[in-house]
């Protein structure tokens, strides 16, 4: 029982992994511009194909890992330029919308160039292994994503409390206004915040194909989704509640299919809204924002 039990809590701390990773992103972007971008799932999808791409080419995964990286921040600094820069100030209905448009454009771009067929993703074989840590073992796919996610978000928590980007992503997440008339680059730390967000979100696409073993064209939907409920768990605009919010859905996710009898497997989607339509009664904030003011 105790290998079966740690077996779980690794799965969740993975799953929750990549939830943290996309639901992150989409905090920082929230945060900033007060907007719910529903096209922030279909980067895990283009993240995804692009380490297909280089996987194709036979190119080291340090380098891989690096090129995803970029492709996801000049994904969401592209969208940002092109189709949210020209909304800004405009009511939140219209990002709303507009978001959805994107989505919709990239995930039928995807199908048309790639097709619907699903592809085969694999993890190199000595990353497929098993490790034995004090007489229980663990995946190594698992360990490697859990990780280099706890990496990149205390990379990103130096980047946003430490650096003069972060001070000035935190500045114009307070008040847009003050910070453009105190000398802040507003439009540029708008596309830092969707480029960070959209790299770290393209990481968990690589990892999620990594972990499942296919991707396709709608790959982005229920990461982007369940990111979605990560950040309502955890607060959103917050970063360490999204985090925090992704981890605990991964875990209560996993261990719900896990811990309960296999006849409820099939429902692990029904507790996942049930337990969002909880948190939303209990403390509509989120679990870890004491309180939440409209920015002037």
């Amino acid at each position: 029982m105790s290998q079966y039990l740690f077996q779980q809590l690794i799965n969740g701390l993975a799953l929750g992994s990549l939830y943290a990773l996309v639901a992150i992103g989409f905090s920082m972007i929230y945060g900033i511009v007060r907007l719910i971008n529903f096209a922030h799932g279909d980067l895990v999808m283009i993240g995804a194909f692009a380490t297909l791409g280089m996987l194709f080419y036979g190119t080291p995964w340090p380098v891989t890992l690096l090129v995803v990286l970029l492709v996801g921040a000049l994904a969401g600094a592209m969208i940002q330029t092109v189709v949210f820069r020209p909304m800004l100030g405009a009511p939140q209905v219209t990002g709303f919308i507009a978001s959805l448009a994107v989505s919709i454009t990239i995930q039928n771009s995807a199908l048309m160039l790639l097709s619907g067929q699903p592809r085969n993703f694999l993890f190199p074989e000595a990353m497929r292994q098993r490790v034995s840590l004090g007489g229980v073992s663990a995946s190594l796919t698992d360990l490697v994503i859990i990780g280099l996610t706890l990496t990149l978000i205390a990379i990103l928590f130096v980047i946003v409390y430490r650096t003069r980007l972060g001070r000035a992503m935190r500045a114009t997440a307070e008040n847009l206004m003050a910070a453009r008339l105190m000398g802040i680059g507003v439009n540029r730390t708008i596309v830092a915040a969707f480029a960070i967000g959209s790299a770290l979100a393209a990481v968990a696409g690589l990892f999620w194909g990594g972990k499942f073993g296919q991707i396709d064209p709608l790959l982005g939907s229920v990461p982007g989704l369940k990111a979605v409920i990560a950040c309502v768990i955890g607060g959103v605009g917050s970063i360490g509640g999204a985090m925090l919010g992704g981890y605990i859905l991964g875990l209560a996710e996993v261990l719900f299919v896990g811990l309960l009898p296999q006849a409820y497997a099939g429902y692990r989607d029904t507790f996942v809204f049930s337990l969002l339509i909880l948190i939303l009664l209990i403390k509509p904030s989120g679990l870890f924002v004491r309180h939440v003011e409209e920015r002037a």
